[in-house]
This record gives structure tokens, C-alpha cells and sequence, in this order.
């Protein structure tokens, strides 16, 4: 699978169009359909391994293991400046509620307290 197919199947998981990942990256239109033909700069595709959670190995089908490996401390969960609930959490593929992830920081807050 080359690159660009490889970000079409993230973009389809995450159920977004490669034209929004555009868009929320900064890039022209069109810009990551033509990874399909032709070689990217190196900052864009960090850009884009930073979007989807994944290595720039994972996307250049140099490593088979699609996630990073980072700690999650709870303690931001709790910060809405710190994560991005539609981009760290899901139930079942599927984004949380906003009753549900305001029940969330209740509770994780609650908690950190004792």
C-alpha cells in the first residue's frame, strides 16, 4: 500500500475526507491526492503522522504497528486545553457525546482529587 492510500484508509477510519485532512493541515488542495504519483517533503508527512497518531515509519510502510506508543497521563483529560476528546477518545470507532465526555471529566476530576 503506498502513501497516499495509506492516509485515505486513516482519513476513511477517522471519517474524514482527505480534502478536511487538508484543510485542517494547512495544504493546498489536492496536495496529498498527488502523493499518489509523486514523493512529499518530509514536514508534511510528519504533519500528517502528527494528524492521524501514527509514526512517519507506519505511514511510509516501513513498521506494520499503525499506533504510537505515548503514556496518557489522566491528568489532562481533565484540561480541555491539553486533549482533544474527538481526537483521543471513542467508543467503539465512534465519537463520545458531549453529556458524556463532560460525565468523563466529572469523574476522572473527581478522582485525581483523592
Amino acid at each position: 500500500m503506498d502513501l497516499y492510500e495509506k492516509i485515505k484508509e486513516l482519513a476513511s477510519q477517522k471519517n474524514v475526507s482527505i480534502r478536511q485532512v487538508e484543510e485542517k493541515l494547512g495544504f493546498a488542495n489536492g496536495t496529498i491526492r498527488q502523493w499518489g504519483k509523486k514523493n512529499p517533503g518530509i514536514n508534511k508527512v510528519k504533519d500528517v503522522a502528527k494528524y492521524f497518531n501514527v509514526s512517519v515509519d507506519f505511514l511510509l510502510g516501513l513498521d506494520d504497528n499503525q499506533r504510537k506508543k505515548e503514556p496518557v497521563d489522566f491528568a489532562d483529560f481533565v484540561d480541555d486545553n491539553k486533549v482533544n476528546w474527538d481526537e483521543w477518545v471513542s467508543f467503539d470507532g465512534k465519537p463520545l457525546s458531549d453529556e458524556v465526555k463532560n460525565a468523563m471529566k466529572l469523574i476522572l476530576g473527581k478522582r485525581l482529587e483523592d
